[in-house]
C-alpha cells in the first residue's frame, strides 16, 4: 500500500542521490559556507578549524571498521551461519521476513549499536536466501531498527548524564538511566515503535511482479577450495589447536570483563566478543583469514569517508554553527514544547554532526539552561536530542555504511524507503516525547 506513495520518492533518490562519498564532501562544501557567512568565522579560520579536526575520528573510524569486520567474521563462522540459516527458515514470506528482520535488528540495535547494525544486515542476507522478498525493502528495514539505539542501553546522552563527574554535572547533576532509558515516556516509545515500523515496513512493500529479487546464488559463500597441507607452516595455519586456545583465552577475558568487572556493553567490548567468539568458532587461522579478506572489501566507505565527517564536526562546533541551529529552536520553545524543539534540532544537527557523543557536547551547553530556566524536564529535553540524532540517522549515509557494505548495496537502493520510515517515525517520536 505504502509503496505507491514511496515509489516517486524512490525514483528521485535513485536518479539524484549520488555516493555518500560524494555527499560528504558536499556537505564539506556547505558548512564551510554557511559558518563564514553566518558565523564570525573567517574563510582561513574555517579551513583551519576543517584541517585539524579531520583526524579527530581516526579511532572511531576504526573501531567502526572492526565493528564490521568483526562482526562479519563471527557471523561466518559455520555455527553461525547455520543459526541465522535456521532462524531464516521461520520466514514464510515476505511479509514474515520483513518483520523478522525489523524486530531482530530493533532488538539487538537496544542492545548495541554497533551490534545492531552488523546482526540487521547479516540477518537480512540469510533471509534473502531462504525467502523471495524485494531486496532493497528487506535491507532498508534492517537499518530501520537500528533508530531505536539512543533510546537503548549502548545510548552516548543516558549514559553519559548517568555518569558520576560528567561535563554538564555541576548544573544538572548525574540524572540516572531510571529516570532517562527507563523512564515511561521511552518506554512508551520503543513499544510503539515495536510495532508500527514492522508493518511500516511490510507496507513499503511493492506488488510482487516489482519486487526485486537477489538470486540466490550471488547471496551464497564461495565454497572453499581443498588446500594441501605440506610444510610446518601451512600446520600452524590450519592449526585448530591455535585458533581454538587463542579464542578461548580472548572469550574467557570477556567473560571476567562482564562478570568479574562488571563491565558494561560498549563499542570495543563488543569489538572484543566478537573477535574472540569468531577465532573460537573458525577454529584455525587460515579459515579466520580467509573471513577476513572477505569482510574488510566491503569497508572502504568507512575508511575514506570518516576524515571528512570529522572535519565537518569540527567547523560545526568551533564555529557556533551547530550552536546557532540549536539557539534558533530553542527561542522559540516555552517549557511545554522544548522537548519537541530539541527534538527537531537535534535532527537537523545530526546531518552534520553524525556522533551521538559529540553532537551532545554541541547541544547540552544550549538546551540544558534552557531546559532549568523555562522549567521542563530535564530528562526528557536529553532523551528528546537522543532520538533526535537516531531518528535522522535514516537518512544519514554515514550510519548505512556498514550495512550497505554487508548487504552489497548503494545507499540510494533503501534512502527512497528510508524517507518514508522517518516520515512515520519522526511524527511517532514527536507525540511521545511531547504528550507521553
Amino acid at each position: 500500500m505504502l509503496f505507491k506513495l514511496s515509489q516517486p520518492v524512490t525514483k528521485l533518490v535513485e536518479r539524484y542521490l549520488p555516493d555518500p562519498y560524494v555527499i560528504v564532501l558536499l556537505l564539506t562544501l556547505i558548512v564551510l559556507s554557511l559558518s563564514i557567512t553566518l558565523t564570525p568565522f573567517s574563510f582561513e579560520q574555517a579551513v583551519t578549524s576543517w584541517g585539524q579536526g579531520f583526524w579527530a575520528l581516526l579511532t572511531f573510524a576504526m573501531q567502526m571498521l572492526m565493528v564490521l569486520v568483526a562482526g562479519f567474521m563471527l557471523a561466518s563462522a559455520p555455527v553461525c551461519k547455520s543459526l541465522l540459516d535456521k532462524l531464516a527458515q521461520k520466514a514464510n514470506s515476505g511479509s514474515t521476513a520483513i518483520v523478522m528482520v525489523t524486530l531482530v535488528s530493533m532488538l539487538a540495535s537496544w542492545i548495541n549499536w554497533g551490534f545492531g547494525l552488523v546482526v540487521g544486515a547479516l540477518f537480512a542476507k540469510a533471509l534473502a536466501r531462504h525467502v523471495q522478498v524485494d531486496y532493497r525493502v528487506l535491507v532498508a528495514s534492517a537499518y530501520s531498527g537500528f533508530i531505536v539505539w539512543h533510546g537503548g542501553l549502548s545510548g552516548s546522552v543516558p549514559l553519559t548524564i548517568a555518569t558520576e563527574g560528567h561535563f554538564s554535572s555541576d548544573s544538572i547533576g548525574v540524572i540516572t538511566t531510571q529516570d532517562t532509558l527507563f523512564a515511561h515516556f521511552n518506554l512508551i516509545l520503543m513499544a510503539v515503535l515495536l510495532i508500527i515500523l514492522p508493518l511500516l515496513n511490510t507496507l513499503l512493500l511493492p506488488p510482487k511482479e516489482q519486487q526485486i529479487i537477489v538470486e540466490k546464488e550471488k547471496l551464497e559463500e564461495k565454497k572453499a577450495a581443498v588446500v594441501s597441507i605440506n610444510t610446518p607452516a601451512e600446520k600452524l595455519e590450519h592449526s585448530k589447536l591455535l585458533g581454538i586456545l587463542i579464542g578461548s583465552l580472548g572469550c574467557g577475558y570477556m567473560g571476567y570483563y562482564f562478570i568479574a568487572l562488571g563491565g558494561g556493553l560498549n563499542l570495543n567490548s563488543v569489538i572484543g566478543l566478537f573477535l574472540f567468539l569468531a577465532i573460537l568458532l573458525h577454529q584455525t587461522p587460515a579459515n579466520l583469514l580467509k573471513s577476513l579478506q572477505e569482510a574488510v572489501s566491503g569497508g572502504a566507505g568507512i575508511i575514506i569517508q570518516f576524515p571528512f565527517y570529522a572535519g565537518i564536526m569540527a567547523i560545526m562546533k568551533d564555529s557556533g554553527l551547530a550552536q546557532q541551529i540549536s539557539n534558533v529552536f530553542v527561542s522559540m520553545s516555552s517549557a511545554d514544547t522544548l522537548p519537541f524543539w530539541s527534538f527537531i534540532s537535534a535532527g537537523l544537527v545530526n546531518i552534520f554532526v553524525p556522533s551521538g557523543g559529540g553532537q551532545w557536547a554541541v547541544q547540552a551547553p544550549i538546551v540544558l539552561p534552557a531546559a532549568i530556566e523555562l522549567g521542563a524536564e530535564i530528562n526528557r529535553v536529553a532523551m528528546a536530542v537522543a532520538w533526535g540524532d537516531a531518528w535522522t540517522n535514516l537518512i544519514q549515509p554515514f550510519w548505512a555504511l556498514p550495512v550497505l557494505a554487508i548487504a552489497g548495496l548503494k545507499a540510494k537502493d533503501i534512502m527512497g524507503f528510508c524517507l518514508i520510515q522517518l516520515a512515520v517515525s519522526g511524527v511517532i517520536i514527536a507525540a511521545i516525547l511531547t504528550f507521553a
